[in-house]
């Protein structure tokens, strides 16, 4: 139990970097990249998806740190 929580704790943290880089701060995705010329202070298709998805995997991962302290 100790090491699929393990393994899943690195899997859900290496995801999370990913997702957290690809949020640039100010920028949307698409300007991130060179695309788009508008500006919008909302969140939009893949940037929404992107932020709720960051969301749950902080509490995916905080759910596995403190089952590995319960569980070890």
């Amino acid at each position: 139990m100790v090491n699929f929580l393990f393994i899943l704790q690195i899997f859900v943290s290496s995801l999370l970097i990913v997702l957290i880089l690809l949020q640039a701060k100010g920028v949307g995705l698409g300007r991130a990249w060179g695309g788009g010329g508008e500006f919008y202070k909302s969140r939009r298709g893949v940037e929404k998806i992107v932020f709720y998805a960051t969301i749950v995997l902080v509490v995916l991962f905080l759910i596995t740190s403190i089952s590995s302290l319960l569980f070890s």
